[in-house]
């Protein structure tokens, strides 16, 4: 049986990573993947969800969505993702096109369309799946759950007290959280633990061309830290092939939509004021050698035509 997502990504170097894996492990059956503004601008990131998709060759559309946040201004990260948002490998000039629709339509369609309910995995900003519950509230049931790259219970990533994908449009966040949808919140509580060392990386840059390109975008990944570099959406994938990796808490979570802490993810770890309830399962631990073991068997096993 394989599960069915849709992937709502901007990416930038670490989505790339996500898409890889998530296009060549049999386990899954992406259905469609969908663009926003966030670590570049969104014609940089749709023409890089293309450029994946072309790479591996797989018959997956590809649906340009939001050019920037609801209300904030639009801030971006190229400054850690570089310019292009995917730097350091030269793909082909010819990659594809996009389908006719907006990322939001497209969504409409694909989950409505869809024999049995899609798992939704954003790893950009959620302003797509804001959109998309806003204006067709009627998928919600259709919707399975939500595996998310994004927030943070303690330091944020963006400022001190919000992570980027929430920081980059809270009211978006704001409209997912209370949605009733079932939401998996993988932050940076794990992200930051799953780092991909140093001979990790020199592992991956020897297996076949997909392991060279990744190792050539890793390169220009401007975010290092001392034991390695963070693969904040891979978690996203890995979460769902392998949950027994991380630890998880139920908590009810509100986004912050001004002032200095715009974009914080604020975990009622107290059970004080929503009547014991919750709205997300929190990632809080992961064991970093089982994340580098996984990934580096999903890069062994990917196909380039």
């Amino acid at each position: 049986m394989t599960t069915r997502i849709i992937m709502d990504c901007d990416p930038g170097i670490d989505d790339a990573a996500a898409i890889s894996v998530a296009l060549n492990n049999p386990e899954f059956d992406v259905r469609l993947i969908t663009t926003v503004a966030g670590n570049v601008t969104v014609d940089k990131t749709t023409r890089n969800a293309l450029k994946l998709v072309h790479f591996f060759d797989k018959k997956v559309p590809v649906a340009s969505g939001a050019e920037q946040p609801l209300i904030k201004p639009f801030e971006d990260a190229a400054r850690i993702h570089g310019e292009s948002g995917m730097p350091g490998y030269d793909f082909d000039e010819y990659v594809g096109d996009t389908v006719k629709h907006s990322a939001m339509e497209a969504l409409y369609l694909t989950i409505m369309r869809s024999s049995k309910p899609v798992t939704l995995v954003p790893t950009g900003a959620y302003t797509n799946i804001a959109l998309l519950l806003s204006v067709h509230p009627e998928v919600k049931p259709k919707i399975k759950r939500i595996v998310a790259m994004g927030g943070a219970l303690g330091r944020g990533n963006m400022t001190s007290a919000a992570e980027f994908n929430v920081f980059t449009d809270p009211d978006a966040a704001k409209i997912m959280y209370a949605s009733g949808i079932p939401i998996v919140m993988i932050g940076l509580d794990v992200t930051m633990k799953a780092l991909l060392t140093p001979e990790t990386l020199e592992t991956v840059s020897t297996l076949g061309e997909a392991g060279n390109m990744l190792a050539s975008i890793f390169k220009h990944y401007y975010e290092g830290h001392e034991g390695g570099i963070p693969m904040h959406d891979v978690n996203t994938i890995c979460y769902l092939l392998h949950p027994e990796y991380y630890q998880t808490v139920n908590y009810w979570i509100d986004i912050q939509t001004d002032g200095p802490a715009i974009g914080e993810t604020v975990a009622d770890i107290r059970g004080a004021y929503h009547g014991g309830q919750t709205n997300a399962e929190v990632a809080v631990g992961i064991d970093a050698d089982d994340f580098n073991r996984w990934f580096i068997e999903e890069v062994r096993q990917m196909q380039v035509n």
